[in-house]
């Protein structure tokens, strides 16, 4: 109780000296809001628990974040707060995505894409970054990214099971399948580290043990080739980057990982694995594997290096465009396939001009986090973990999406707006 009551003092002492410290020390509407919308439109918590439906909580939740936002008129909520090269490139690739959909092969397709889809995304991007007041905000919003994937992971242990044959790994999951929860739960390890570490009950730090085991142990049971060299480049840069924790604990966390892994993972698992290189494995070999899909889609983007074949269109590229097209004419079928990789998806849909507006949200995302870190050196002692661990995370989610089609996806934005917004308060500090 002492001790508590001490660090209780000690924190007040602290917020009374930094006044810039006061205006997070609890949660607000707006804030509560936000994160709901995180556990909503990431987590996809609605869908693990149907009764929430009705409720319509991506709307709500969306809905009154924007609202509050619009009436509150606090400086540290300004727009021009994170008027920031990030915020500029994603503003731009809206509008290109708008321009792109003029030559589309299927208008319905960029239609809905853009109007049900990115244009919510883009201004919660905006909500997120500007509505946070400070470091212990950014944080918050973290934890809310991180218990959203804690808690879809431990909903898809208690609920399917794995089997024989191609039953060993989980198949199409709640929104998301196998291998894109595997993205999922690899970018939001870091942020279990990062609670673990920073936790000052002992509470706390097994509730960051127990996030990462399940993240890990879902993980594994997700059998995802692209997951796991996301996780191998994630414990890299923990082992290897994370300095702002002692290299003890950034061992101990990559060494539960491993043990989970390889506690868990099965002969098949590891079979799987072993194919990544293999001259033999499908992706090479077919045409419907991911190397002949993506020597397509660059095709598409050569083809259409200006606005690209339109938002949401590879798929349709796939079956109007690609060379195997004209067998339909002969009542031969064939995959319209999805491009499993955000960056060629971008390019071929959007064009030359959109994949590089793509490419510099995520490098100027990252930018942004290398200069919080380097700013936070002094200011705020939870400033720089913070910025490493979500540095962790987005590379996990960058190189995951490599192999996947992410590019529009909340998942990605809520983690370029928390690193905006830590560029932000680092900044204002």
């Amino acid at each position: 109780m002492r001790h508590a009551a001490q660090r209780e003092y000690r924190g007040l002492l602290d917020a009374a000296a930094s006044p810039d410290r006061v205006a997070d020390l609890k949660w607000d509407l707006l804030l509560i809001c936000v994160a709901g919308y995180i556990l909503v439109a990431v987590g996809r918590i609605h869908q693990l628990f149907p009764a929430l439906g009705p409720l319509r909580p991506a709307i709500l939740t969306g809905s009154l974040a924007l609202l509050l936002y619009l009436c509150d008129g606090r400086e540290i909520r300004r727009l021009r707060q994170v008027s920031l090269p990030t915020t500029g490139f994603v503003l731009l690739l809206l509008v290109w995505m708008a321009l792109s959909t003029s030559g589309a092969i299927r208008l319905g397709n960029s239609f809905e894409l853009l109007f049900d889809n990115f244009i919510k995304t883009v201004l919660m991007y905006l909500v997120i970054a500007a509505g946070v007041r400070g470091v212990r905000d950014v944080e918050r919003l973290a934890v809310t990214f991180l218990i959203s994937a804690t808690v879809y992971a431990a909903v898809v242990l208690s609920r399917f099971d794995l089997g024989d044959g191609d039953a060993w790994r989980l198949g199409h999951l709640y929104y998301y399948d196998a291998n894109d929860f595997g993205t999922f739960a690899v970018s939001a390890m870091p942020l279990s580290l990062y609670v673990l570490h920073s936790a000052r009950t002992a509470f706390r730090r097994v509730l960051g043990v127990l996030a990462l085991v399940v993240l890990a142990l879902a993980f594994v049971y997700t059998g995802s080739r692209g997951g796991f060299i996301a996780l191998v480049a994630v414990v890299a840069f923990i082992v290897l980057g994370y300095r702002a924790i002692a290299l003890r604990w950034r061992l101990c966390g990559a060494a539960l990982v491993g043990l989970v892994v390889l506690g868990a993972a099965s002969d098949q698992y590891w079979r799987q694995m072993t194919t990544i290189l293999s001259d033999a494995d499908y992706n090479r070999t077919e045409e419907s594997g991911r190397l002949q899909i993506w020597r397509r889609g660059v095709g598409y983007m050569l083809r259409y290096p200006v606005f690209g074949v339109g938002p949401g269109n590879f798929q349709a590229a796939e079956g109007t465009l690609s060379p195997f097209a004209e067998r339909q004419q002969f009542g031969v079928g064939v995959r319209w396939n999805a491009a499993h990789n955000s960056f060629v998806q971008i390019g071929a849909e959007l064009g030359v001009p959109g994949l590089l507006l793509f490419t510099a949200i995520i490098a100027s995302a990252f930018r942004a986090l290398h200069r919080s870190s380097r700013r936070g050196v002094g200011s705020h002692e939870r400033l720089p973990e913070l910025t490493q661990a979500l540095t962790a995370s987005l590379l996990g989610f960058v190189v995951g999406a490599f192999f996947l089609s992410l590019p529009y996806t909340e998942m990605l934005f809520t983690l370029v707006a928390l690193a905006v917004a830590l560029r932000k308060v680092s900044e204002t500090r």
